[in-house]
């Protein structure tokens, strides 16, 4: 009972204290002298536009951006630290984009043997030398096969 009553009156206490401040600003505001009707003519007309002569000037170069090659873009798609090996773990937290193809029995839950069996034989699929760690030379034998269109390419 004693932390009701203590609470109460604290609170009773800030509303009092914030009443007399916002009434104290507002007696301030009110005691404000008038803004200059002159003052407000001479900021309508401003003396002219600043200029500057860029014909010398030079900025700083653009920086350079290396090109990645298909490859490189889709290694670093997994390989989250940017170490240039992609874990096991690196591999598997990207797999969640396949979970229709991972979901087999189509009950939109996905078991972890669902999604583990099918990553694990693919990452070990890629581990040539079975250290449990992708190289990009190892991560590059998972490349899709390019598609092949039926129509051609350009509009010619």
């Amino acid at each position: 009972m004693n932390r009701i009553l203590l609470g109460a009156f604290g609170a009773l206490l800030l509303a009092t204290l914030g009443l007399f401040w916002m009434q104290g600003r507002a007696q301030v505001e009110e005691a404000a002298p008038p803004p200059d009707p002159d003052a407000e003519q001479a900021s309508d007309e401003p003396e002219g536009l600043p200029t500057a002569d860029v014909a010398d000037l030079e900025g700083p170069a653009p920086p350079e951006a290396s090109e990645l090659t298909r490859e490189q873009r889709r290694f670093f798609r997994y390989d989250r630290n940017r170490d240039l090996k992609i874990t096991r773990n690196e591999m598997l937290s990207t797999r969640t984009d396949a979970f229709r193809r991972l979901d087999t029995d189509g009950n939109n839950l996905l078991t972890f043997e669902e999604w583990a069996i099918t990553t694990s034989t693919r990452f070990e699929e890629m581990d040539g030398d079975g250290d449990n760690e992708l190289t990009q030379a190892e991560f590059a034998t998972s490349a899709p096969a390019p598609r092949r269109s039926s129509r051609p390419r350009c509009n010619c």
